[in-house]
């Protein structure tokens, strides 16, 4: 596979995923809402098309140079609401239905490990109830597929969900340790998944060590080069609290109780044996941050 088109590019987990296919050599194509950013951050060595999931004409703008692959960087937006318009639900069965009909044959699509804790002691929400459907729908599209579970990425501490200004944000008692991976490393073995183009598979992502978030947050703050961060700890009565006023602070709720309740176990052996071992260790990844 030499030609892949990429949805999802420009976000945190999508940048180092598509610079790792431009480096080794792929053709590369983007559907992107702002061309003039993805052009700053990509350089002149992608092919654009502006457009939206919604509209199909987009999508088949992507796909009509003759594509070889499809990697999928989609999610559920922290401010909305089940009802709303849902790129892995409604977006998703758009792409899949155009994809069918084009010169794909293999689609990439990352969930996450801790999705599984669906189901896990009563834990029900309707975003993980999404990413269920979502591989589901691939694996009955017909098309050969990757699909790839990551654990916690390690961004999310200095640029993502657990970070807000110069705070790193907890709730709760984190329970059981998570495998954190870091973007570049989990890059690296997803174009590797699309240069053996070894079938259908579903490959587990994890780092080379398991941390708790309160441990987590400890060596990020103890290792980071750009400044004090500093730990601040909720208890998870109080984020429930707050989820009911605001989206945003309730799907925090849910993740961060979904991430302190999920008895994460290391599986990611076999990944390593096709893909190559992780190698950024946390303290690494937060000094270079």
């Amino acid at each position: 596979m030499h030609r892949i088109a990429i949805i999802g590019s420009t976000g945190m987990l999508g940048q180092p995923v598509t610079k790792a296919f431009i480096e080794q050599g792929f053709e590369v194509s983007l559907l992107v809402r702002n061309s003039r950013k993805a052009r700053n951050i990509f350089g002149s060595a992608v092919r654009l098309v502006e457009g939206d999931i919604k509209n199909a004409d987009s999508i088949k703008e992507l796909l009509q140079e003759g594509q070889d692959a499809l990697y999928l960087n989609l999610s559920v937006t922290p401010k909305s609401r089940k009802k709303d318009f849902q790129p892995e639900r409604e977006g998703l069965q758009t792409i899949l239905a155009v994809a069918k009909r084009s010169s794909v044959s293999h689609i990439g699509y990352v969930s996450s490990l801790v999705h599984f804790c669906q189901g896990h002691n009563g834990f029900n929400w309707w975003v993980f109830e999404i990413k269920e459907k979502a591989v589901q729908s691939i694996k009955e599209s017909g098309l050969s597929y990757s699909i790839f579970y990551p654990s916690t990425f390690m961004e999310s501490f200095d640029k993502g969900a657990y970070r807000q200004g110069n705070r790193i944000n907890l709730a709760g008692n984190s329970l059981f340790p998570m495998y954190l991976i870091a973007g570049k490393d989990y890059a690296r073995q997803v174009v590797k998944a699309f240069t053996i183009n070894n079938g259908s598979q579903d490959y587990i992502v994890q780092g080379l060590e398991g941390f708790t978030a309160d441990e987590a947050a400890r060596i990020v703050a103890a290792n980071y080069p750009k400044g004090k961060l500093y730990i601040l700890k909720l208890p998870m009565r109080v984020l429930r609290f707050l989820g009911k006023f605001f989206n945003t602070l309730n799907y925090g709720a849910n993740i961060i109780e979904a991430l302190n309740q999920y008895p994460e176990k290391f599986g990611a052996q076999k990944t390593w044996d096709l893909l190559g071992k992780q190698e950024i260790t946390l303290a690494e990844y937060a000094r270079n941050s």
